[in-house]
């Protein structure tokens, strides 16, 4: 059966405007079934010159999986832990404990506490064939994005984040990653213990402009009911 041509059990704009970063997961393993569909369609994303230089790695429960999933948590902890500090989230609005601030800080503890009995983590790689350059994410960034929605659609959550750089050099060691190839991103999947819902974001008119920087668009609004939010305060 041609994947492509089912009926697809999300539809792809709510999707878009749902799919939350999902940082707490229920032990429920993923079947290698859903992980197939999720990885499939994230190979389905454009890449430069269509050259495909997207790779998955994914740790599951095998014995260099549990290694490299001990490996990052460690380092996950790490960077939770200089994240707070530096972008505050024990002062102002995070002293209150029904603030998005709080909440967020609240999210963020349980996902590194846990990290080891995370179901699925992938490491996006790129497999480099020139130079490393700064556009480069552009052939690996739309695989994360597909991966993401892919999941979401079967009833997972993720988050995609770059906590692995601290242990990369441990890694690739382990996981015997060869020089040529980037640790572009690591993704977290499971089934989310709490669910999806709208995403909040700046007002699309405070972020697309016309004709010139800076020159809003009178034509861009967001639809009657959208919440918004500018990121922890």
């Amino acid at each position: 059966m041609d994947p492509v041509n089912e009926d697809p059990p999300l539809d792809l704009l709510a999707g878009l405007a749902s799919t939350r970063t999902i940082r707490r997961y229920t032990p429920e393993r993923i079947p290698s079934e859903d992980l197939n569909t999720i990885l499939w369609h994230a190979t389905r994303a454009p890449s430069g010159s269509n050259r495909q230089p997207v790779r998955f790695l994914t740790l599951v429960e095998g014995p260099r999986a549990t290694r490299a999933k001990a490996l990052l948590g460690d380092s996950f902890r790490l960077g939770w832990r200089s994240k707070e500090r530096q972008d505050g989230y024990d002062s102002g609005s995070g002293l209150d404990p029904d603030s998005p601030k709080a909440r967020q800080a609240r999210a963020m503890q349980d996902y590194v506490d846990n990290f080891e009995s995370i179901p699925v983590v992938v490491l996006v790689c790129l497999v480099r064939y020139r130079d490393p350059n700064p556009y480069e994410g552009a052939s690996v960034y739309p695989a994360c994005q597909n991966l993401l929605l892919a999941a979401r659609a079967l009833g997972y959550g993720g988050a995609l984040t770059m906590w692995h750089q601290a242990v990369e050099p441990e890694l690739r060691r382990l996981l015997e990653i060869p020089d040529e190839v980037a640790l572009s991103a690591c993704i977290t999947l499971g089934k989310p213990r709490g669910s999806h819902g709208p995403v909040r974001r700046k007002p699309l008119d405070d972020v697309v402009f016309e004709d010139g920087w800076g020159t809003r668009a009178s034509w861009a609004r967001d639809p009657d009911g959208t919440r918004h939010s500018g990121g922890p305060r």
